[in-house]
């Protein structure tokens, strides 16, 4: 709890300022999260390959930010070529993994009209969806969801995380105008991706091995932990941006 109580409202004043307290913040966990992906891959950042990782995800968020999506994305394509070609496929699937969903979240929020707005749908249902479904598996219980993945989550815990994640675009609707149909399912697919997005990184802890990919965060573990649902739920939501338009909040 006193992790989130310095997190959240951090995190929610670079959402609500954008520009670049919200690149910076993006950038400085884009950075973070490959220093725990280059631990996950028994390498280390005072190597070539470590360093490789560090400066292709911080230049291309930083590239996305200041110039174009389209330009950070060849940076992180061109970083993570680098590494296969070095023979350290892990570490290039990292550095696309995770510059995928950074450099789409400095994309979603430079939108003028709608980026503030979507990027809060965003980050609410996905917090949402981790809350919903953290208290409906401890509550309920009930039969596992993926025991081979991951043995604590449970059916009851998905669903409640799903039903967490609608009530967000039912409550956004409301607030924000829109039909209450057209965003519960959009919060619904958001809520699916990101659950999905925690058992992958469920899945990779399992593969290399490790409990918690790291231990930055008191009570959370590391921020690969924390972000796993983002990571894959933000290029969904820059997904359907793209699809709907700039300017074109999620839920209207």
């Amino acid at each position: 709890m006193l992790s989130a109580a310095v997190l959240v409202p951090l995190a929610l004043a670079a959402i609500w300022l954008g520009a670049a307290p919200f690149v910076s913040l993006v950038g400085l966990g884009a950075v973070g999260l490959g220093a725990e992906w280059i631990t996950l891959c028994n390498q280390t950042w005072r190597r070539p390959a470590g360093w490789l990782v560090i400066a292709s995800l911080g230049l291309a968020v930083a590239v996305a930010g200041g110039v174009s999506a389209a330009s950070g994305l060849v940076i992180a394509i061109a970083g993570a070529a680098l590494a296969l070609i070095r023979r350290r496929p892990r570490l290039g699937g990292g550095i696309l993994y995770i510059a995928l969903a950074t450099i789409a979240l400095v994309w979603l929020r430079a939108d003028p009209a709608a980026g503030r707005g979507n990027i809060l749908f965003l980050m609410l249902t996905v917090w949402a969806s981790d809350v919903g479904a953290y208290l409906a598996g401890r509550l309920i219980g009930g039969a596992k969801l993926a025991p081979l993945i991951s043995p604590g989550k449970t059916w009851s815990g998905a669903v409640g995380g799903l039903l967490a994640a609608i009530a967000v675009g039912a409550g956004a609707a409301r607030l924000g105008g829109g039909g209450t149909l057209h965003a519960g399912l959009v919060a619904a697919l958001l809520g699916i991706i990101a659950q999905g997005g925690d058992l992958f990184e469920s899945f990779l802890k399992r593969r290399f091995g490790v409990k918690d990919s790291g231990h930055l965060i008191p009570g959370h573990g590391g921020l690969l932990d924390r972000l796993d649902g983002v990571l894959t739920a933000a290029p969904m939501a820059a997904a359907l941006a793209l699809i709907l338009g700039r300017g074109v909040l999620l839920w209207t």
